[in-house]
């Protein structure tokens, strides 16, 4: 499902003494935070603030915020989820954000029948692998790559696929 605003990561500490934060990203790299100008407080984008600086360190994000000077000031934002406009990112054709991707159905694009719903993904280095959960609670594990994913259309919450011969075998 399409988010007008998705999380970037969280404030998990300070960096120096001038209002500096640190963040631990849920997104691929610290590198892909450098795209934006604002960053906002909250799922809706109610509370918005200006990007002064922003820049990789080790897996963390380093940011300096508008308004933000002092230490002091910093650390009331730790544990603070930031959000990112999403009409502000720009992904590569074939990706997708994960928090879209949770609860989209997974259908079988030669018959139609709905296997069920993302339920997490796990990113293993070689590709993503999806966790799909039917109606009865049962797991099933498939691997994000071109052969196996179809189409995705996160706008419709649904998603095709041609799944590698045994993994639903045991459905219910």
């Amino acid at each position: 499902m399409l988010k007008d605003y998705l999380e970037l990561g969280q404030i998990v500490g300070t960096h120096g003494i001038k209002g500096e934060i640190r963040i631990n990203p849920w997104c691929d790299s610290p590198d892909f935070a450098k795209k934006f100008k604002t960053v906002y407080f909250d799922s809706k984008g109610l509370k918005s603030c200006k990007i002064i600086s922003c820049r990789a360190h080790g897996n963390l994000i380093l940011m300096k915020l508008d308004g933000i000077d002092t230490i002091e000031s910093a650390q009331t934002l730790r544990n603070k989820v930031i959000y990112i406009k999403r009409a502000d990112a720009r992904l590569p054709d074939g990706t997708w954000f994960i928090e879209e991707l949770i609860g989209c159905e997974v259908y079988d694009a030669e018959t139609q029948e709905l296997y069920g719903k993302i339920s997490d993904v796990s990113e293993t280095g070689a590709n993503d692998v999806w966790h799909i959960t039917d109606e009865n609670g049962n797991e099933y594990l498939i691997p994000s790559i071109k052969e196996v994913v179809i189409e995705v259309n996160v706008a419709d919450n649904k998603v095709l696929i041609k799944p590698l011969k045994g993994i639903f075998d045991n459905a219910d």
